[in-house]
């Protein structure tokens, strides 16, 4: 193993039952071990009450581990009105370290006028946010590029990280993080296609590429492996592990 700080910076916390997801945070301390992950960022996407889920996170995992996890806060904006109520308490009392935004549960693409009030507090605070580059409620046709050009230029104090960005050769994502330097990758995903990952790299991100494993929809052992076996050179392993994370974040480690 590499020695370095290494970060998941894509975990999820609460059940889901349809997919057989547990939610238990010793085991994923000891899958964590056994792959040398330090610590994991942890959101909770399962339920339409963001505050139930962003204090699931938090006392299941955040205050019980503090060493292990890091919060990632959650909103929907199914209830506008209680949206920036939340995000104040997640990120004022709770102390999470950005947001994820799962677009497919609300039924409305990402640049919808519906997330504006998420995006202007995001952007006046300066959270990064995760999400996915795309969603099933897009039109036919969307060019992900327009959509981060749009998001960079009303919100520049936004760090943008594409969910699965790097999971596989997509030049589509590539080129958005290429072209945008506020826009990261990252890498976990079922798709392990040759060069995947290294293609990313290839094309000059390697400072903008984050290593996340979906745990537990997915395991930390096989995504780990896409990072540490690639033919790409151990600074820019170490970078993908864990320290582009800790400068996004802003991480004491």
């Amino acid at each position: 193993m590499i020695d370095t700080p290494i970060i998941d910076f894509h975990a999820h916390g609460g059940l889901w039952g349809r997919h057989g997801v547990i939610d238990n945070p010793q085991l994923f301390i000891k899958l964590m071990d056994s792959t040398g992950i330090d610590k994991a960022c942890i959101n909770s996407i399962y339920f339409g009450n963001s505050r139930w889920a962003n204090n699931l996170v938090y006392n299941r995992f955040v205050k019980t581990f503090p060493n292990r996890f890091i919060g990632v806060a959650f909103v929907t904006p199914h209830y506008p009105e209680e949206t920036v109520k939340e995000l104040d308490h997640a990120f004022n009392n709770l102390e999470f370290k950005f947001l994820k935004l799962y677009p497919a549960y609300f039924g409305k693409p990402s640049d919808h006028p519906e997330y504006t009030h998420i995006y202007e507090w995001a952007n006046e605070k300066q959270i990064p946010i995760m999400c996915h580059a795309t969603d099933p409620a897009d039109p036919p046709n969307i060019k992900i590029l327009d959509r981060y050009e749009k998001f960079t230029t009303n919100y520049p104090n936004i760090k943008w990280v594409i969910a699965h960005g790097a999971e596989m050769p997509d030049i589509n994502t590539i080129t958005v993080a290429k072209e945008l330097p506020n826009v990261w990758l990252e890498t976990c995903g079922s798709p392990t296609p040759l060069h995947g990952i290294s293609f990313a790299v290839n094309h000059g991100l390697a400072d903008r590429i984050l290593f996340g494993s979906d745990m537990p929809l997915m395991d930390h052992r096989h995504q780990i492996a896409r990072i540490i076996t690639i033919d790409i050179s151990d600074e820019d392993k170490k970078k993908i592990l864990g320290l582009n994370a800790i400068k996004l974040l802003n991480l004491e480690i």
